[in-house]
């Protein structure tokens, strides 16, 4: 049984070890929007981002999300393809975060929310249209 016991989260990254001998420094920032993540996605290469991010280098739209990636997208950081068909979304850290830094989690929280009913207002007007035939 492993023991991960987390040592210190300092905005943009947290600190950990793992049976008091292996110690983890895991970088929190997202290397396309440079904010600390937020609502967090690993791909299958290691490289963690936000979910907007993600669906934005995948060129996909929140809607439709990660799952209706191309297998020809990669990863913007190492360029490796076929990283968005195993993404895992990180709950856990995200409700450490959470809760680590409440007034900034709750500011993304409204930014994010914004972004969100935005796509998909733009969404179900281009799906009207689309059925109307306009």
């Amino acid at each position: 049984m492993r023991v991960l016991k987390i040592m210190e989260i300092r905005f943009p990254s947290l600190s950990c070890a793992i049976f008091d001998s292996v110690k983890l420094d895991i970088d929190l920032t997202c290397s396309v929007c440079l904010d600390t993540v937020f609502d967090l996605v690993s791909l299958t290469c290691g490289h963690i981002f936000c979910y907007m991010c993600a669906c934005s280098a995948a060129s996909v739209s929140i809607v439709d999300g990660l799952k209706s990636t191309d297998h020809k997208a990669k990863c913007p950081l190492c360029r490796e393809a076929r990283v968005f068909e195993g993404f895992v979304f990180l709950e856990e850290l995200n409700i450490l975060l959470s809760r680590s830094c409440h007034e900034y989690w709750e500011e993304r929280l409204r930014t994010e929310r914004r972004e969100r009913m935005k796509q998909a207002k733009e969404h179900w007007e281009s799906q009207c249209r689309a059925f109307v035939g306009v």
